[in-house]
């Protein structure tokens, strides 16, 4: 298991400010991702389905604007300029590997277009490896229906793994099972890559924006799955 040290939320205070898209800002995860980027100078472009419901993300340093991470054209319109795109988005209307492929290969093609370099997109714990080549989604008592959803992290894992060029610097961040959008924030987070990490496998929201936000401004990892907990 590659674990490595813990990180604290210092940060080159010389690091210039950033453009950074949110796809899925509306949500838990990218409203965190939103507030950690705009409380370190970045400016943020956020990307949702319907803007009129999420009012309240706009502000100092914040774009509001619709957008859809399925739409390769959406998506290059949208990201053209920026240094970095993270996709928080889900969709529970569409099978789960329906969206998140549909989603990776618009992301592909858009940023790749668009001439932005870093994507970072979220997993989900259970395609986590507990030992090699085990998944907690082999198990034999795991829900299927937790399976079926958790196969479409799988299918764009590999997507990405397959037709994302080399000049796309991606990276699947994936959190614990117990990701409490109630924790206060530590500062501190431990990552391992492709693995469960060991201990109580939990992390709050600001956490993992903090890990989301320090793989942007100093990018440590790269085509893989880098789980992240406290």
């Amino acid at each position: 298991m590659d674990i490595e040290n813990s990180h604290s939320n210092s940060r080159d205070v010389n690091n210039s400010s950033m453009r950074i898209a949110v796809f899925g800002a509306g949500g838990r995860v990218g409203r965190a991702a939103v507030a950690e980027a705009v409380a370190r100078g970045h400016r943020v472009t956020a990307v949702v389905r319907d803007p009129a419901a999420h009012g309240g993300l706009e502000g100092e340093g914040v774009a509001l604007v619709r957008g859809d991470a399925t739409d390769a054209a959406s998506v290059a319109a949208l990201v053209a300029g920026h240094d970095a795109v993270v996709h928080a988005a889900a969709r529970l209307d569409l099978p789960s590997e329906e969206y998140f492929t549909a989603a990776a290969k618009a992301l592909v093609a858009g940023l790749t277009e668009a001439k932005v370099r870093r994507l970072l997109t979220l997993g989900i714990a259970t395609t986590l490896e507990t030992a090699p080549g085990v998944r907690l989604m082999d198990a034999p008592e795991f829900p299927e229906a937790w399976r079926a959803f958790a196969q479409g992290h799988v299918a764009e894992f590999e997507l990405l793994a397959a037709e994302a060029g080399p000049e796309l610097d991606w990276l699947m961040v994936v959190p614990p099972l117990d990701l409490n959008a109630e924790a206060e924030r530590t500062g501190a987070y431990r990552t391992a890559v492709g693995t469960v990490v060991e201990g109580p496998g939990r992390i709050g929201h600001a956490d993992l924006a903090l890990a989301l936000l320090d793989e942007i401004e100093r990018p440590r990892h790269s085509r893989v799955q880098l789980a992240v907990s406290l």
